[in-house]
């Protein structure tokens, strides 16, 4: 099922038809590329749940009653639902499509993440949502409560020094291990980078004119998921990791285009970029090299273990946030919470 692209604004008889694609076009380059797939991927799937539920397509705007039954269908568990359910059935037609993995209730942040999708696609086509009527809104904050689960961490461990540097230990000699070794420090050292982040970087991204003189490297990420394209900060490397990152342009001989690059069996660097999923391989890959288990640590690590790290060394939360580019003071206070509670004094009373 191929579902309507999901950012196009409804015409309207007020623009004319070069207004109506000026806006089109300002929705797509003012929206990050992560958010256009997910809002895709949540269309998709409300999409494919009103056809299997009711038979239905989507209407714009939809109707309170569907949105209620949206709420009402993810807000349980249906594995003890009777087989002529229609909840039920509706699940059983997305597990076959590979749209839902399971009849277990989901998790409230992925119900509250396809909500906001789907209340996004209302705003776009400037329409009232249906998920603003008092009924719809308080059946949603109850869903909410109810399904209430401790938050998964996305990472099973951080990536504190010690365990970088035995990751760092299996980089030797050739091009990927000189790549693997600049990406590890530079998501590490620059803050702790997310995967899009550091598989969108580019040649042009990095300024190498103070390398030689200071031993500075600075980075010019385009946008991150809490910041806007114009308004992200620039990031300094230093040290070991910009070193690192030097020698990886050097060898790889990157003069322009994507920063990080897949290689070749014969060890040669391609043009294309790196995929996020090919970041995830390369952590599992030098975690087994170095005698951890492949699920030690996702490459979420690399950002948890900077602010723990942060945190272990004394470092003032606000100096580490100006790396991180955490947006939520308390987002990051996790990290140093997760610190001070294991050396808190009175943790060992009994001895």
């Amino acid at each position: 099922m191929t579902a309507p692209a999901p950012y196009l604004p409804s015409p309207s008889p007020a623009l004319s038809q070069a207004d109506q694609e000026a806006l089109t076009d300002l929705y797509v380059r003012g929206t990050p590329a992560n958010t256009l797939r997910a809002y895709e991927r949540d269309l998709l799937y409300i999409t494919a749940w009103a056809d299997a539920a009711f038979k239905k397509s989507l209407e714009w705007p939809e109707r309170q009653d569907i949105a209620l039954a949206f709420i009402l269908d993810h807000a349980r568990d249906l594995n003890d639902a009777p087989p002529e359910d229609r909840a039920r059935q509706a699940a059983e037609s997305l597990i076959e499509q590979g749209l839902r993995k399971s009849l277990t209730c989901p998790a409230p942040s992925t119900l509250d993440r396809r909500v906001a999708s789907w209340l996004a696609f209302h705003r776009m086509k400037n329409l009232a949502s249906p998920f603003d009527a008092p009924q719809v809104k308080q059946a949603r904050a109850k869903a909410r409560r109810a399904a209430a689960r401790p938050l998964a961490p996305k990472s099973q461990h951080p990536i504190t020094r010690d365990v970088l540097e035995q990751l760092l230990a299996t980089c030797r000699g050739s091009r990927r291990d000189c790549r693997d070794r600049a990406l590890l420090m530079l998501g590490w050292a620059s803050g702790g980078r997310r995967r899009s982040e550091l598989t969108g970087l580019r040649r042009e991204d990095v300024s190498c004119k103070e390398f030689d003189d200071k031993g500075f490297v600075w980075l010019s990420l385009l946008e991150t998921k809490t910041t806007q394209k114009g308004e992200t900060p620039r990031l300094v490397l230093k040290g070991r990791a910009a070193q690192a990152l030097v020698h990886w342009i050097e060898v790889g001989r990157i003069e322009n285009g994507p920063l990080f690059r897949p290689i070749s069996k014969a060890d040669r660097v391609l043009k294309r970029r790196l995929s996020p999923d090919a970041i995830a391989q390369i952590v599992k890959h030098r975690l087994k090299l170095a005698g951890l288990p492949k699920n030690f640590a996702s490459p979420h690590g690399l950002r948890s273990g900077f602010l723990t790290q942060a945190a272990l060394d004394g470092a003032p939360i606000q100096a580490a946030m100006r790396l991180s580019l955490h947006r939520s003071m308390a987002q990051a206070q996790k990290y140093y919470d997760d610190v001070d509670i294991a050396e808190n004094p009175a943790a060992d009373l009994l001895g």
